[in-house]
């Protein structure tokens, strides 16, 4: 994925993220995940640059995490 900062994009699969915050005509209303549970796991499962800069899709916030091999 790139790093480049799209806060309207998923880290995850680069797809809209759908988040009402990062869209300045919705910022003032709650967000989807704000009523969704996103597992730790999940989250570290994103690349540590990508961490933090964006919203997760509903999607791929739902899904349980790829396991990663050596």
């Amino acid at each position: 994925m790139n790093s480049t900062r799209q806060p309207q994009r998923c880290p995850a699969c680069g797809q809209s993220n759908q988040c009402g915050l990062a869209n300045p005509r919705t910022a003032s209303a709650a967000c989807w995940c704000f009523s969704v549970t996103i597992t730790p796991a999940r989250l570290a499962a994103l690349p540590a640059a990508e961490r933090n800069l964006s919203c997760l899709c509903p999607r791929c916030a739902g899904q349980a995490p790829t396991p990663t091999t050596t």
